[in-house]
């Protein structure tokens, strides 16, 4: 047995947070139970703990509730009282379920006084079901939450998740040092449940377990941020990711000392402010990310770039790569009355140059995370870069569809971001293919640059054609 469920609170009094069980007690003593109690908040804080205890207090059979020894709280703890139902609703969310649960509640219980229902993560219903029914509290509608006693359970704080883990330690007679307890508590983020399992694979593997994934060098990193030192940023990024840190984990440190400065200094505030949204944007993109990292990124790279004048705007034109101020030299070296003449279709020669560096970094970038768009890639070539915009000439119209499918754009834009060190859109044209001779030069040159895989040179020969 593990050593959560081992040492799960049995009565209200064991309950770790000191205000709900309280609560409860208050609710308990009246006489006046419930139909239905709403448990809200985050994980591991023990609300379906407080739900077997209540189950127990009304169905036990000794005056002093619960005694933890008749027959109904013995099963109600080990799980098998046919009485109490508990429902996962993040696998059993559909109306169809909640019906099957209503015709259940109309059956006298087997043996117990009452018939319970515990039903788990609740928020994850959908409408049909929740309605059907008639936890993050707000997300359940508001026909259930009129209709419960909510109880709101809240993150842990360092002390008493402490607290919780003292009483564990003590209990297996555990040899751990209050340093490590407090490293525990600070790792879990206010669950008892992440800190005893936290606690549980210290004691297996030692310390060196706190190590791994660890934010070690925050205020460093941090530093880092406010100096707009982009190059050591995204060093220091690729650092913790390979160290074990995730980059949720890292956000969230990040975030916790920008608060800590900026109610320490208040001139930093403005600025601060500024930094703080782009980080919480990017942990909202970290779900729909292909690259863990990559939202974080792209946040550090628009943090350093604020305030940052005009003249710093990347372009890219006939293979290199200008600023603003080099642009604005060029022009003038060609005199007032020279016009350079529009072309809607770029040929070989310049194709062949622009893919040079920078287009082989946006390739090996891309080949990692989707080999289908790098393959796709080598039929196409860049057209212009304004600051905001990349413009692609493709070859073939069926590749120009594949490159403009929302999911390969969005993973593209990612990438062409990062390596150019600002957010860039995707817009593909449509050019004229290279003469023969030449595209087999470029087959030459992906296959001996792909390796002898089978499947990347047989999309290859698709692209360009057999």
């Amino acid at each position: 047995m593990t050593l959560y469920l081992k040492y799960r609170p049995k009565n209200l009094d064991e309950l770790d947070l000191a205000d709900v069980s309280e609560s409860l007690k208050k609710i308990v003593k009246s006489g006046k139970m419930p139909h239905a109690f709403l448990f809200a908040g985050p994980k591991g804080t023990g609300k379906t703990s407080a739900a077997r205890i209540l189950a127990k207090i009304i169905n036990c059979e000794s005056k002093k509730s619960p005694c933890n020894k008749c027959e109904q709280c013995v099963s109600i703890t080990k799980g098998s009282n046919l009485d109490v139902i508990e429902m996962d609703a993040a696998s059993h969310r559909g109306i169809d379920d909640i019906r099957v649960l209503r015709d259940a509640v109309k059956l006298a219980p087997t043996k117990a006084k009452k018939k319970i229902y515990i039903i788990d993560e609740a928020h994850m219903l959908t409408t049909e079901a929740s309605n059907a029914l008639l936890t993050n509290a707000e997300k359940l509608i508001g026909t259930i939450r009129s209709r419960t006693t909510l109880i709101a359970f809240r993150k842990a704080t360092p002390e008493e998740t402490v607290h919780s883990l003292t009483k564990v330690v003590k209990g297996e007679k555990m040899k751990i040092e209050e340093e490590v307890i407090q490293s525990i508590a600070k790792a879990a983020n206010g669950s008892f449940r992440d800190a005893v399992k936290i606690l549980e694979q210290v004691s297996l593997e030692g310390k060196q377990f706190l190590e791994k994934g660890s934010v070690s060098g925050i205020e460093e990193f941090t530093d880092l941020l406010y100096k707009k030192d982009v190059n050591g940023l995204l060093l220091a990024v690729r650092r913790f990711v390979a160290g074990g840190v995730s980059t949720e984990s890292l956000l969230t440190e990040t975030l916790a000392q920008i608060e800590k400065d900026i109610v320490e200094d208040a001139a930093k505030r403005t600025d601060l402010t500024r930094l703080a949204e782009l980080l919480i944007e990017a942990n909202r993109q970290l779900s729909d990310s292909p690259v863990e990292e990559l939202p974080l990124e792209i946040a550090v790279i628009k943090w350093c770039r604020t305030g940052q004048d005009k003249s710093e705007t990347i372009k890219i034109e006939d293979g290199t790569v200008k600023t603003d101020d080099e642009e604005d030299e060029t022009k003038e070296s060609k005199g007032d009355g020279e016009k350079k003449e529009e072309k809607t279709l770029v040929d070989l020669e310049n194709l062949k140059e622009i893919s040079s560096e920078i287009w082989q970094n946006i390739l090996l970038q891309v080949k990692p995370i989707n080999a289908s768009i790098e393959a796709l890639l080598r039929a196409a070539r860049p057209v212009s870069y304004d600051g905001k915009t990349l413009t692609l000439g493709v070859y073939y119209r069926f590749h120009k569809e594949r490159l403009e499918d929302n999911t390969h754009r969005r993973v593209l834009e990612d990438i062409v971001g990062r390596v150019l060190q600002s957010p860039a859109r995707i817009v593909c044209t449509l050019v004229e293919p290279p003469p023969r001779k030449i595209v087999e030069e470029i087959k030459t040159e992906a296959v001996l640059t792909e390796g002898k895989d089978a499947d990347i040179i047989k999309v290859a020969e698709e692209i360009f054609g057999s």
